[in-house]
């Protein structure tokens, strides 16, 4: 049946070159030197390193963030020469005007439903949580996926943090969402092993959490308000039996927590290794950009299986430099690619 190829990227500020209508992308205006041959070159150069992965396949599955808009993100497909590559993408109210998307290959997945764009709402909305659900063709196994891009470090890290936070409960949110029943759903089950069945059926759905978290997966964030842990004892219990009852109580079930595994900690720790170079003044590489999992999609439950020895940072020698740091696009040179390295995984189908 083959393997599901699936990366993640941050684009860094793939906008098209006309000002937007809340003028917060006026630096990616021609008289600002974004213009058509910058804008062109930086799709070519993107697009060249997207079909370098996977060992030249490319991926199947491709999450992207700070991509303008649906036209932006369509021209970035054009310019990969697929032709089996669909988009999923919903426009975000994102103050700066800046979107996450989804792309994939028609070949290997089918859409199922409408996407769905989260908002998260501060003083202004931030950039949404995008929720897609796709099937495989091959063995109609469901793979839901969240793609995210949480809200920006730079006016301070702890300053910052609780909106990561607030946008980490949102998040976990919607995973519960997928793998619980609600509270009137549950209430309404019938005390019988098929109920118990069904708990466990939906606890065990493939969720694919992606994205530029702002964060490092020790971050208060993300392992304590996603829960995305690397710890199994979290993720190994299964809805279980409660005393004589087929199954478990309300008490014992609705504020019951979905955990997920954070599948980066086997990069944490290492030196020079990241997908970002943010601090200059402590020299170190951050590791945001994050691939998490439920525990159905780790343990290969429903048809489909994380294989963590696949996780790595995709960082080819063209968009690397001598320190091993990514290589940003310059509008004067058009030579360059990204503040971020892409990260890559596999999804085998079992």
């Amino acid at each position: 049946m083959g393997d599901i190829r699936v990366a993640f990227w941050n684009l860094q500020n793939l906008f098209d070159i006309k000002a937007s209508e809340i003028a917060a992308d006026l630096e990616f205006t021609p008289d600002k030197g974004w213009d058509q041959t910058a804008f062109d070159s930086k799709v070519v150069n993107l697009a060249s390193v997207i079909n370098m992965m996977h060992d030249g396949q490319g991926p199947d599955l491709l999450g992207v963030c700070e991509i303008e808009n649906k036209e932006v993100a369509q021209r970035l497909i054009d310019g990969t020469g697929r032709d089996d590559y669909e988009l999923a993408h919903v426009e975000s109210p994102d103050i700066r005007g800046i979107d996450v998307s989804l792309i994939y290959s028609r070949n290997v997945f089918a859409l199922d439903g409408d996407p769905v764009g989260h908002r998260i709402h501060f003083r202004y909305p931030t950039r949404d949580i995008f929720q897609v659900k796709l099937s495989v063709l091959d063995n109609n196994a469901e793979l839901n996926i969240l793609v995210n891009h949480w809200p920006s470090r730079k006016q301070g890290q702890y300053e910052t943090e609780p909106y990561r936070i607030a946008v980490a409960e949102h998040c976990a949110s919607i995973v519960d969402d997928i793998l619980k029943f609600s509270r009137n759903d549950f209430l309404g089950l019938q005390d019988t092993e098929a109920s118990l069945t069904e708990l466990n059926k939906r606890w065990n759905r493939n969720v694919l959490v992606m994205g530029d978290f702002n964060d490092e997966s020790f971050n208060r964030s993300v392992l304590n308000n996603l829960l995305a842990t690397r710890d199994l004892d979290h993720i190994e219990e299964e809805i279980e039996r409660s005393g004589n009852r087929n199954i478990p109580t309300a008490k014992a079930y609705l504020p019951r927590r979905a955990y997920l595994f954070n599948c980066m900690w086997g990069l944490v720790g290492q030196s020079d290794i990241g997908t970002l170079y943010f601090s200059e003044s402590t020299n170190t590489m951050n590791l945001l950009d994050q691939f998490i999992v439920s525990r159905g999609l780790f343990y290969g439950k429903q048809k489909l299986k994380m294989d963590l020895g696949s996780v790595n940072i995709f960082k080819p020698s063209i968009m690397t430099t001598r320190k091993g740091r990514p290589i940003p696009f310059d509008k004067k040179t058009k030579k360059g690619f990204s503040d971020h390295f892409p990260i890559e995984c596999i999804v085998r189908k079992v």
